[in-house]
């Protein structure tokens, strides 16, 4: 017998805006970077400015993205139980626990899906370091930036500058870059697989902040 299926508000709006201004701040820093780095259409008229509007949406984009990462750490302190700091980092006995059992099924050694009304400890603890990759792509993107700005807040942006050689930021720049392209992609796969498994509108969720859950998911 199907158990009946609650419906229940999980991501707030705030959690739901900043994962798509990311989405696109991501793409559009991630396509316009590579370009900078190894351009791969080239002007044949001043009036063409390509490198010029693949830096100004960089630049763009990386503003945005900065707002987005910042405006949603500020949201881990306020927001609901299922967008508070507490759920990126495991600190219970119940949390490390929900984490193996999340790992058994991705490993495929468990069938039983991870259930969880928010994010799985596993998941959340993905997102954790996920979110210190967003730090240093936006520390080590202001400390390039700097290179063509003054003042004591560029001196301040660029801080990084003063502990790490400038090319190999850079590298660390792009590097960063291609293993959240990797996240990227797993980050879909799992959530549409965990969406055909679980069947609580895990994929729609993230447009209307609503999922459908039976009271198998730890809280």
């Amino acid at each position: 017998m199907a158990r009946e299926r609650i419906r229940t508000y999980a991501w707030e709006f705030p959690v739901r805006l900043t994962h798509w201004l990311n989405v696109v701040s991501i793409v559009t820093l991630s396509i316009t970077g590579f370009y900078i780095g190894a351009p791969f259409m080239h002007a044949f008229r001043e009036s063409q400015y390509i490198m010029g509007w693949m830096r100004f949406l960089h630049f763009g984009a990386a503003y945005l993205f900065t707002m987005s990462v910042a405006f949603r750490i500020y949201w881990m302190f306020v927001g609901n139980r299922y967008a508070r700091i507490g759920v990126f980092i495991p600190h219970t006995s119940r949390q490390w626990r929900d984490l193996w059992d999340a790992l058994k099924f991705y490993l495929f050694i468990s069938k039983k899906p991870p259930y969880a009304v928010g994010h799985t400890a596993f998941a959340g603890l993905v997102y954790f370091f996920v979110f210190l990759l967003f730090l240093f792509q936006i520390f080590s993107g202001f400390a390039l930036y700097s290179l063509s700005h003054t003042g004591g807040l560029w001196s301040i942006l660029g801080w990084m500058k003063a502990v790490m050689h400038l090319q190999t930021i850079r590298l660390w720049h792009h590097l960063v870059m291609y293993i959240l392209m990797v996240f990227v992609a797993g980050h879909i796969y799992l959530a549409w697989y965990l969406d055909v498994k679980e069947r609580n509108g895990l994929m729609g969720s993230i447009f209307g902040g609503y999922k459908f859950v039976t009271g198998k998911e730890w809280e």
